[in-house]
């Protein structure tokens, strides 16, 4: 295979998105999110944690505290592309639904409630009346 072969073959490679989650082997908790690339996202999880810079301090912390291993990647979800859809919104979408059927929060999981749309409004009452 030349090398312009093989360039349009890495173009036309499909990359997986979808909805994921990492998931503690030893207490069951997870964080859910989204990704455009799923082995990215994996990958940008896992430097993160390798390097103890997490941005979720509390998976952080598990993991500094039992070790990679302990530890899956998983795919919940695949979500194909479809033309005159936009893929960013189909996987917040996605993402809000895996969200509210397995309730990740507390001592269930790593994820962080996201705010109703009436406490969005609120806060940006509350920020606009403090001015």
């Amino acid at each position: 295979m030349n090398k312009k072969d093989l360039k349009r073959e890495y173009r036309e490679t499909k990359i997986p998105m979808g909805i994921f989650q990492i998931r503690n082997l030893t207490n069951g908790k997870v964080l859910i999110g989204s990704s455009l690339n799923l082995n990215g996202i994996f990958n940008r999880h896992k430097f993160a944690l390798n390097a103890g810079s997490h941005q979720n301090t509390a998976l952080q912390a598990d993991w500094n505290e039992l070790g990679g291993d302990k530890f899956a990647f998983e795919i919940l979800e695949e979500l194909e592309p479809r033309e005159n859809l936009d893929d960013r919104k189909e996987l917040v979408f996605l993402e809000d639904l895996w969200l509210e059927k397995e309730m990740p929060f507390g001592d269930k999981g790593y994820n962080e409630r996201k705010l109703t749309r009436e406490e969005k409004l609120q806060k940006l009452a509350a920020k606009k009346n403090g001015q």
